[in-house]
C-alpha cells in the first residue's frame, strides 16, 4: 500500500483554516503595513498619526452637558451641573450631548471626508472615540441607552451617497458600548434643503415635522449619533419626535461640534 502523508488540515478542517485566514487576512495587512494619516498624510498605523493625534484630538474643552458647546473655565468651576446659559433658560428636548471636539480645521476635513468622499474608517474612528469619551464619563451611571439610532437621510440622499455617515459612527459605538443599534427606528419623511444654507429659526423650521419614529420607543432611553452638530436644529426635532412617543430620555453622540458664535 503506497504511503500517504495525514494532513491535520485535511477536508472540514482546511476549509474553516481557510477561511479564517481570509477573515483574517485585512487586519493582518492593516496592522503590518502603514497607511496615510487622515489629517497630515504622513505614514502611520491608525487613523490618526500620534502627532495629529496628540495636536488636535486631546484638547481639554469643557462642555454643556446637555448641548456640548464649550463652557468658560471660571463657569465649570461654578456649577455642578455644568449647562450653558441657554440650555438653563430654554433647555432643549434632548438630555445630554457628547462630543469629541469644535468643528475647526483641521478636524472639519474629518467630517468631510466622511460625508462626501466615502472615508468610512473615519467612521470608526469617531465611534471609538465616542465610545471611550462616554464610558468615561459614565462609569458609574445607570443611565445607559437603551437602544442607539442614527440620524436618517432622506432616501434620494442615501441613494446618491450610498451610505448614512450617521450608521456608519452608530454601529460600531453601540458595538463598543455593548449596546443595540437600530438603523430603522427613526425615518426622514421629509426631503429638506441642506441645513447648511439656513440660519437657526429656518433650520428649525426646516426640520420640524421632517422625521417620525418608526419603533417602539416608550420607556426607553435613546442615543442618537450625527456626524456634526451646528446649531442642534436636527437634533432637536429628533428628540422633541421622540419624546412625543413616549421615550424617557434622549442623549446625542456627536464627532464635531460647531461652537455658537
Amino acid at each position: 500500500m503506497p504511503f500517504r502523508p495525514i494532513s491535520l488540515f485535511s477536508g472540514g478542517r482546511f476549509a474553516r483554516f481557510a477561511s479564517g485566514l481570509h477573515s483574517a487576512w485585512p487586519r493582518v495587512v492593516h496592522a503590518a503595513l502603514p497607511n496615510l494619516c487622515a489629517l497630515c498624510g504622513n505614514l502611520s498605523h491608525t487613523t490618526l498619526c500620534a502627532g495629529c493625534d496628540a495636536a488636535y484630538w486631546n484638547e481639554s474643552r469643557m462642555r454643556c452637558t446637555v448641548c456640548a458647546v464649550p463652557l468658560s473655565s471660571s463657569r465649570w468651576a461654578a456649577h455642578s451641573q455644568y449647562r450653558c446659559a441657554d440650555c438653563i433658560g430654554e433647555p432643549p428636548p434632548f438630555d445630554a450631548t457628547f462630543a469629541l471636539a469644535d468643528y475647526r480645521a483641521p478636524l472639519d476635513m474629518l467630517a468631510v471626508g466622511l460625508k462626501f468622499r466615502a472615508r468610512l474608517m473615519l467612521a470608526r474612528e469617531f465611534a471609538q472615540r465616542l465610545a471611550r469619551l462616554a464610558q468615561d464619563s459614565w462609569q458609574d451611571c445607570v443611565e445607559w441607552p437603551d437602544v442607539i439610532a442614527p440620524v436618517p437621510l432622506a432616501g434620494k440622499r442615501l441613494t446618491e451617497r450610498g451610505y448614512n455617515q450617521a450608521w456608519q459612527i452608530a454601529r460600531p459605538l453601540a458595538r463598543a458600548l455593548k449596546l443595540r443599534s437600530d438603523a430603522t427606528l427613526l425615518d426622514r419623511v421629509i426631503h429638506t434643503a441642506p441645513q447648511s444654507r439656513l440660519d437657526l429659526d429656518a433650520r428649525r423650521l426646516n426640520v420640524g415635522r421632517a422625521f417620525k419614529v418608526a419603533g417602539s420607543v416608550r420607556g426607553l432611553h435613546v442615543g442618537i449619533v450625527d456626524d456634526v452638530m451646528t446649531t442642534g436644529a436636527t437634533l432637536e426635532a429628533l428628540a422633541r419626535a421622540l419624546k412625543a412617543a413616549g421615550a424617557r430620555r434622549v442623549t446625542n453622540f456627536v464627532a464635531l461640534r460647531t461652537p455658537k458664535n
